[in-house]
């Protein structure tokens, strides 16, 4: 399979799901894929629940710093370079596809589970983000499976 030389992952904030699946391809990849993620808004840090889930696997996203699409261009980078746009919120693809309507750049949409606001417990939080996480994480395989 011939992988995207560049992709870009987006959710609503950039601090939950698409810093997890920018670190999990990385992770997968190392410097053959161009990995980025960024959020539809910005305003958050990277949730506290996603980097104790991903550290479970080996992944530290701790240093994540969220930013937005605008923010991305304001700091020079070029959204028309990326192969492939990959949204794991609604809101995310439609923002991909408004920022795509006139370049050519593949948008690829994930459903994905947003566990912000389920559970009550910690461990019923916990439960939910590891869903998000591995849900995530075996698209990402299944679509750029290791050489």
């Amino acid at each position: 399979m011939l992988l995207p030389g560049a992709v870009l992952f987006c959710c609503d904030y950039n601090a939950v799901r698409s810093p997890l699946a920018e670190a999990a391809l990385k992770a997968r990849h190392g410097r053959r894929i161009f990995v980025q993620s960024a959020g539809v808004r910005s305003g958050m840090e990277i949730d506290g629940f996603m980097i104790a889930v991903a550290a479970e696997i080996g992944l530290d996203i701790a240093g994540h710093l969220s930013r937005n699409f605008d923010e991305m261009e304001q700091w020079g980078d070029d959204i028309g370079a990326y192969d492939q746009i990959i949204a794991l919120s609604p809101a995310a693809q439609r923002k991909a596809l408004e920022y795509t309507h006139d370049i050519h750049v593949d948008v690829a949409y994930w459903p994905t589970l947003d566990p912000t606001g389920l559970g009550e417990q910690r461990e019923e939080k916990l439960a939910a983000y590891r869903q998000t996480r591995d849900q995530i994480v075996a698209r990402i395989d299944a679509t750029f499976p290791s050489p």
